[in-house]
C-alpha cells in the first residue's frame, strides 16, 4: 500500500508537470475528507504521509480557543480543557488524537482522485500565474473566448481573465475572436482559485500603450508623469523629458500622428491631449486646460485648489463639454480647478475682501482705512496678524512700531477670547454626551469640537459619519448611535 501511494504521486508529479509535495497534498486532502465520512458530527481530520516510505497517519484534532470565541466542541476545545493534556499549549494550537488510518484501496476511488485532480489543477494554475506575474507584464494582449452575462473572458497563453463590463470602454462592443489590449488591474484569490481581472478603463493603459508605441519612453528619455481617462472619449497625458534634445510632446505624437493615432485606435477612438508636465503647479494646470487660454492663476495651497481665470470666449473651452476639460484636467494635476471668468473672479475678490475687512474691524476694533490696508498686504485671517514675523509687518509703511504691536496684540487676545469660548462650549456640551452609555470624555470632546453637542445630534447621525467624525471602530459607532435613538423606540 505504502509502495503504491508512492508510484502514484511519482506518476502524477510526472504527468502533470507539478512538485511531487503538490500531489503529496493532495493525496493527503483526499484522504483526510474520505477519514472524515466516518463521523456522524463534524470533524477536523488532518493525515500525515510520510514522504519517503508512504506511510500514512490520521487524527482528528480539535483547535484551542478561549472561552470567548469557543463555538462548538466537535471542532474546538477550551485552552483550560487543553492545558490539562499539555501544559505549555496556547490558543491557536491544535489538541489531536490518532486515528485508525483509512486503508487507501477501500475509499471512494473516483472521490480521491477528483480531489487530487482539483488540487493539482489549481496549482498548474497557480504555476502558469506566478510565472505571468513574475514577468511582470502589466499590458494583457489576448483574445475574446466567450461572453458571460456582459463581461468578457480574456484569453491570454494559458491564462483566461475576467474583463467585467464595468471595466469596458462603454462604446465598444466586443465579439468572440476579437483582439484587444487590457491592463492587469488584480488578482482575485477566492475559493475557487486565482483570478485575473483585466481594465480597459484604467489611465495605467493608456500608459503601457504609449510605452508601446514610443520607444524614448521605453529607454527612459520621456517619462508619461500623469494620465486621465474619460474612457473611450478624451484622455490626457503629461509627458516630460530627460534629454534636452527631444521634444516630449512631437515625439508622442510621431511621424504624422502615426504614434498617438496607433493608441486611438486601440481604445476606440479616444482622443488624446498631450501636454508638457511643469514643476510649477500653475504652469502644469495652465498647459493642462490646454487648448484654452487662461488669463490668470490664483492659488490656494491650504485647500490644493485654483481658480482659474479665463475670457468669457474661453469659458466654454476651458470647461469642456460636460465638464470634460476641466475635470481631465484636475484629475491630471491632482489640484481642484474652479474656472470662472474674469467679472466672476473680479466678484470674488470683491466678496473675499469684504469678508476679510469686516472679520479685521471687529476682532481688531479698527477703522475701514487700517483694515483695506491689512488685506491689500496680503493678510487674510487673524493668525497671520498675530504671529506674522515683526520685520514683514514694519516694511508697511502706513504703520509705525508702536501700530504694528498694537495690532499684534490685539490679534492675540481675538484669538484667545475665542479660544476660551470654544473651550466653553465643549465643556457644556458633553454633559449630555457623557450621560450616555459607552461615551467616554475624549471622544465627547472631539464630537462636541466638531458641532456633535447632544444625544439627539448623535442620534441623527448614521454609522460612516460617526466613524469619519471620531476615528473610532464601525461597532463602537454603530453601538453609541443606537443608545442615543434609545428614545426614539421608547
Amino acid at each position: 500500500m505504502s509502495r503504491e501511494i508512492l508510484l502514484l504521486v511519482d506518476a502524477l508529479s510526472r504527468e502533470k508537470n507539478v512538485d511531487k509535495e503538490i500531489v503529496f497534498e493532495a493525496l493527503e486532502s483526499a484522504l483526510a475528507s474520505a477519514t472524515k465520512k466516518r463521523f456522524v458530527d463534524e470533524a477536523d481530520v488532518r493525515v500525515s504521509i510520510d514522504r519517503n516510505t508512504g506511510e500514512n497517519e490520521s487524527f482528528r484534532r480539535w483547535e484551542v480557543m478561549d472561552d470567548e470565541t469557543f463555538e462548538t466542541p466537535d471542532l474546538h476545545i477550551k485552552l483550560e480543557e487543553a492545558q490539562k493534556r499539555n501544559p505549555d499549549i496556547q490558543v491557536g494550537d491544535f489538541i489531536e488524537e490518532p486515528l485508525e488510518p483509512v486503508d487507501f484501496g477501500r475509499i471512494g476511488a473516483q472521490a480521491a482522485k477528483q480531489v487530487i485532480f482539483q488540487k493539482i489543477r489549481d496549482a498548474e494554475r497557480e504555476q502558469v500565474l506566478a510565472d505571468f506575474m513574475d514577468r511582470k507584464e502589466h499590458l494583457v494582449s489576448g483574445t475574446v473566448k466567450r461572453l458571460e452575462r456582459g463581461n468578457a473572458i480574456i484569453e491570454f497563453g494559458k491564462i483566461e481573465a475576467l474583463l467585467p463590463r464595468e471595466q469596458m470602454i462603454a462604446k465598444e462592443n466586443l465579439r468572440v475572436g476579437d483582439r484587444i489590449k487590457a491592463h492587469l488591474l488584480r488578482v482575485d484569490r477566492s475559493a475557487r482559485g486565482p483570478q485575473v481581472i483585466l481594465s480597459r478603463n484604467s489611465p495605467e493603459l493608456l500608459v503601457k500603450l504609449f510605452e508601446l508605441e514610443v520607444p524614448e519612453i521605453e529607454e527612459k528619455l520621456l517619462e508619461i508623469v500623469s494620465a486621465a481617462r474619460d474612457p473611450g472619449s478624451r484622455a490626457k497625458i503629461a509627458v516630460l523629458s530627460h534629454d534636452p534634445r527631444i521634444d516630449p510632446i512631437g515625439t508622442c505624437v510621431g511621424m504624422r500622428g502615426s504614434r498617438v493615432q496607433g493608441v486611438t485606435n486601440e481604445l476606440a477612438g479616444e482622443r488624446v491631449d498631450i501636454i508638457l508636465w511643469a514643476e510649477d503647479p500653475a504652469t502644469y494646470v495652465i498647459n493642462a486646460l490646454a487648448p484654452a487660454e487662461v488669463s490668470s492663476i490664483v492659488v490656494d495651497e491650504e485647500r490644493h485648489s485654483m481658480d482659474v481665470v479665463v475670457e468669457e470666449e474661453n469659458l466654454a473651452q476651458a470647461i469642456g463639454r460636460g465638464g470634460q476639460n476641466v475635470r481631465l484636467a484636475s484629475e491630471l494635476t491632482g489640484w481642484e480647478l474652479n474656472i470662472m471668468t474674469v467679472e466672476q473672479s473680479s466678484e470674488k475678490h470683491t466678496e473675499e475682501f469684504s469678508k476679510t475687512r469686516a472679520v479685521f474691524m471687529e476682532k481688531l476694533d479698527v477703522d475701514e482705512e487700517v483694515a483695506d490696508i491689512l488685506v491689500q498686504e496680503g493678510f487674510n485671517t487673524l493668525e497671520e496678524v498675530a504671529y506674522v514675523p515683526l520685520d514683514e509687518m514694519l516694511e508697511i509703511e502706513s504703520f509705525d512700531e508702536a501700530t504694528v504691536n498694537e495690532l499684534r496684540s490685539r490679534a492675540r487676545n481675538a484669538l484667545l477670547t475665542a479660544a476660551i469660548a470654544s473651550e466653553e462650549k465643549v465643556e457644556h456640551g458633553i454633559e449630555d454626551l457623557l450621560k450616555l452609555e459607552g461615551m467616554d470624555e475624549q471622544i465627547a470632546r472631539i464630537l462636541a469640537a466638531k458641532g456633535v453637542a447632544t444625544q439627539e445630534q448623535l442620534a441623527d447621525l448614521d454609522v460612516d459619519e460617526l466613524v469619519e467624525l471620531s476615528g473610532m471602530d464601525a461597532d463602537r459607532a454603530n453601538t453609541l448611535i443606537m443608545a442615543a435613538r434609545a428614545p426614539w423606540f421608547a
